[in-house]
C-alpha cells in the first residue's frame, strides 16, 4: 500500500483568552452533551445475526480512495482477500475497541488493507448474564457466529484476530471442534500459561497444591458455588484495569484537564476513556470455571481444557498462529502469550514482541505501525 504525504502546516496556537474561552466552553458542553465528544463505533457496519445478547457485526468495505491511521493517508487497496478476517474481543471489554477513534479503528485498518471484516459482539453483560459460561461462548455462541458468517461470505475459510480472553476462546473453539477451516489466528496479549504473569501469576502457582488438597480433603470445589457470587460488576473491571498503571492514570485526567480547550483532543482522549470506564460485567460462571480451570490448575498451559461436556485438545491445532506480546505488559506476561507456540501444533507458528503495555500494544498510538502493520502483511500471505 503506498503512503500519500500528508500537507503539513502545524496548527496556530490561540491565545490565551482565547484558550480560557474554548475551555470553559467545552468543559460545560462535555458535561451537558458528553455524547457530542464521543467518536467510536464510526465505521458503518450491518448486524448480520444475533443469539441472546451475542451479535455478529460485518463491515462493508471502504468506499473512500484513501483512509487515515494515525498521521498518516493510506490508499485504500483495490486488492480484497478472498478468505474473511473474523475480530473477537475479549470479555470485559466492550467490541468499541476494535473501532475505537475513525484514525485509529482496527477495522477500518484492516478494511482498508482489502479485508472482508466481521466482528462477533458479546454484548453488555449484566448482573442477570451471570449464568454465561465457557459453554456458552465455545460450544454454542462461536460455531453459530462462524456459521453466519461463512454463509454470508460464501467462504468456508477464514481467519480470526483475537484481543486477550478473545484469543483463548478462538483457542478454545479451534480445539473443541477442530475446525480445519480455521486457517489463521493472531493473538494479541492473550495469557495462555496463567501462572507466567508477574506476582499473580506467582501467587495463582503457589495455591495450586493447596487448593487441590483442601478440595480433595474436603470433598468441595468452587464450581459447586453459585455463579452469582462470583458476576463481577463492570465498575469493578474498570477500576482494577486503572488500578494496575495508577500514576498514568492520574496523569492522563491532569493532561486531559490542562488541554481541555482544544476540541479535538478532548475527543480523543475522552473516546479512549470510554473504554475503560464502560466496561460490562464478567460473567460469573465463567469467572469460576476461568479461576478452577485456567488460573489455578492453569489447565490451558498444559494443552488440555474441559468446557462443558467436550474436550479442548490444543495439540489438535495445526493452523498458521501469529502471537503478539507487549514489552510493557503488566498485566500479560510475555511469557504468558508465547506459551501459546508450546500447546499447537502448529508447523507456522510465529512470536513478536512489539511497544506497549496491554491496551497500547493494541490500540495504542503506536499500533498501526506495529501489531495491525505486521498482522495484515502476515494475513496477506495467507489469505488467498
Amino acid at each position: 500500500m503506498k503512503k500519500k504525504s500528508t500537507p503539513g502546516a502545524g496548527k496556530q496556537t490561540p491565545s490565551r483568552i482565547k484558550k480560557t474561552v474554548q475551555f470553559v466552553l467545552n468543559s460545560v458542553e462535555k458535561r451537558l452533551f458528553s455524547e457530542r465528544f464521543v467518536l467510536y463505533d464510526k465505521t458503518p457496519y450491518d448486524e448480520i445475526f444475533r443469539e441472546g445478547i451475542m451479535s455478529v457485526r460485518h463491515y462493508p468495505a471502504l468506499m473512500q480512495p484513501s483512509c487515515r491511521v494515525g498521521d498518516k493517508e493510506f490508499e485504500v487497496s483495490a486488492t480484497r482477500h478472498r478468505m474473511p478476517l473474523v475480530l473477537v474481543p475479549p470479555l470485559a471489554a466492550t467490541a468499541i475497541i476494535f473501532d475505537l477513534l475513525p484514525q485509529r479503528s482496527v477495522a477500518r485498518f484492516f478494511l482498508a488493507h482489502g479485508f472482508d471484516v466481521y466482528l462477533i459482539d458479546w454484548g453488555d453483560v449484566k448482573a442477570a448474564d451471570r449464568d454465561i459460561s465457557l459453554e456458552t461462548y465455545v460450544i454454542e455462541w462461536m460455531p453459530a457466529a462462524l456459521k453466519r458468517i461463512r454463509e454470508h461470505s460464501a467462504e468456508a475459510e477464514l481467519s480470526i484476530f483475537a484481543y486477550c480472553m478473545g484469543g483463548l476462546l478462538s483457542l478454545m473453539y479451534t480445539a473443541v471442534w477442530q475446525d480445519q477451516n480455521v486457517r489463521n489466528i493472531i493473538t494479541v496479549a492473550s495469557p495462555v500459561d496463567m501462572h507466567q504473569g508477574g506476582v499473580a501469576g506467582w501467587l495463582l502457582s503457589a495455591i495450586h497444591g493447596p487448593a487441590r488438597k483442601i478440595s480433595n480433603t474436603l470433598n468441595i470445589s468452587i464450581l459447586d458455588i453459585p455463579a452469582r457470587y462470583f458476576h463481577v460488576p463492570g465498575w469493578i473491571s474498570s477500576l482494577a484495569f486503572k488500578m494496575v498503571d495508577p500514576v498514568g492514570n492520574l496523569v492522563s485526567r491532569v493532561d486531559l484537564l490542562l488541554n481541555m480547550w482544544d476540541r479535538e483532543y478532548v475527543k480523543e482522549r475522552y473516546t479512549m476513556s470510554r473504554w475503560f470506564n464502560d466496561m460490562t460485567d464478567f460473567p460469573g460462571a465463567t469467572i469460576k470455571e476461568m479461576a478452577v480451570h485456567m488460573m489455578i490448575n492453569n489447565r490451558m498451559s498444559k494443552g488440555m481444557l474441559r468446557i462443558g461436556g467436550k474436550e479442548a485438545s490444543f495439540k489438535k491445532i495445526q493452523c498458521s498462529i501469529l502471537a503478539f506480546a507487549g514489552d510493557d505488559d503488566t498485566i500479560v506476561s510475555i511469557q504468558a502469550a508465547r506459551k501459546i507456540l508450546d500447546i499447537v501444533s502448529s508447523q507456522d507458528k510465529t512470536f513478536r514482541i512489539v511497544p506497549g503495555g496491554h491496551a497500547g500494544l493494541f490500540a495504542g498510538s503506536t499500533a498501526p505501525e506495529n501489531a495491525w502493520a505486521i498482522s495484515a502483511a502476515w494475513l496477506a500471505e495467507r489469505s488467498a
